[in-house]
Parts: structure tokens; sequence; C-alpha cells
């Protein structure tokens, strides 16, 4: 797969898969959710193992899953550019951070991305990394469509957000890597959590540039979820072998 301006371009990966399905009401990793005949997972690692920018991919996974990870995930589906699967943490940050730990010393720009979007293209990864590559701190984000009100406490609207301000932040997200790593270690000696890596490279003062991401790029969360996510593949299924 091939995407103009990004010649030349290598990056590597850390994609987290550590969801264990609770608000699915699965007593599976989410992550093995079958969608049109092949689990989850599959479809995330495919797309960066098809981008031609992405040289190494980490998976980090609970430490349990790892033996079975490998056997019905990376060597069943033959991804060449898996090198690691390490065991995660107690936190996302924690797992981030244990996957970062097992990149190579010469990885430039590193993205991160949760397993659980498995409908992220090659175009938006390669896109990520070659703004990274320039700005050192990227996300993929889409604009809010819905109205946005702030609340109290008791439930009362306090005021109504500028939407065309506002956007729905997403994965990948791309960092030079020696930043990421500086910033994750930072918010560990300081006990900070954060909701996303790129807060962490925020509150060092470094500014997030905003890539344009895609609406059918959804984080697999709910039930009702699966049945959009069947939707997207099946329709990519038929745009493939058309």
């Amino acid at each position: 797969m091939s995407f103009s301006g990004h010649r030349g371009l290598r990056a590597c990966a850390v994609i987290v898969a550590g969801g264990r399905g609770s608000r699915m009401n699965l007593d599976i990793n989410k992550q093995y959710i079958d969608i049109c005949g092949r689990p989850l997972l599959s479809w995330t690692i495919q797309a960066f193992e098809d981008c031609e920018v992405i040289s190494d991919i980490i998976l980090v996974t609970p430490a349990e899953e790892i033996i079975f990870c490998k056997r019905e995930i990376v060597d069943a589906f033959g991804f060449t550019k898996v090198k690691s699967i390490v065991a995660g943490g107690p936190e996302r940050q924690n797992s981030v951070y244990n996957g970062l730990m097992e990149l190579d010393e010469e990885c430039g720009i590193v993205l991160v991305h949760d397993g659980a979007r498995p409908f992220v293209t090659g175009e938006l990864i390669a896109d990520v990394a070659r703004e990274a590559a320039e700005y050192g701190a990227v996300t993929a984000a889409v604009p809010v469509k819905d109205t946005i009100k702030a609340a109290d406490e008791e439930g009362f609207v306090t005021g109504t957000l500028d939407r065309n301000t506002l956007w729905a932040v997403q994965t990948p997200q791309a960092f030079d890597a020696a930043l990421l790593k500086e910033a994750h270690k930072k918010a560990a000696e300081e006990g900070f959590t954060g909701t996303d890596d790129a807060v962490l490279v925020e509150r060092m003062g470094k500014k997030l540039k905003i890539v344009m991401g895609s609406y059918e790029n959804i984080k697999l969360t709910t039930p009702e979820d699966i049945a959009v996510a069947e939707a997207i593949a099946a329709s990519r299924l038929g745009r493939r072998f058309r």
C-alpha cells in the first residue's frame, strides 16, 4: 500500500489490546470478537501490517493472553511486522509505557493505537506518522456532530459549548518517540494518570496537532457497536472484491 508524500518515512506502532469486554457483557477479551469472519484485533493489526510507513508493531495484551494472541492472531494471520507481544499493566497508561519500552532504539516516530479500533485506514496511519515527523505530537480526531452542553453536579446545564471548536479524539496518536517516553516517565514520577497519551505530552507544554480522522474509525465499547462494526466490515469487504 503506497501513499504519496510518505516515501522514506518509517515509524513504529504500539497497539494496546487489553479490553476485557465488561461493558459488552462478554466473558472474553473484546479484541477477539468475530467481525465478519475474523477476530477484531486481526482487522486492526492488518491495517498497520499493510501500511508501508510502519516498520515494527508492538502488541500489548494481558499477560495471560500472550500465548493465545501469538497463536490465534499473529501466527494465524501471518503478521510479520509484530516484533513483540508484551504484558500490559493495571491501566492503559501502564500498558502503553510497557509497549514503549520494547521499541527499537532507532525508532524515531511511534504511533499508539487502540486495538479495539479495527477500521483505521493505512492512509490515516501514514498521515499521522508524517505529521508527527514534522510537529512531534499529533492525534487523529473528527469534528463533533452533536451540540455539547456543560452541566453541574446536579444535572443542570451551565452552558453550551461552541461546537465549531470541539473535536472527538481518536487513535492513532503519533509522537516523537523520545518525547512520549519522557512524558510517560514524568507522569509516572508525579502520579498523574491521563485519559490518553496526548495529554501527557500536552502537560509538558508541547502543542498537539490534529489530523482529520474518520467517522468509521470507531472504538468498539458496547454491544451496539458490534452491529455497526459488522456493517462497516461488510462494506469494506464488498468494495475490496467488487
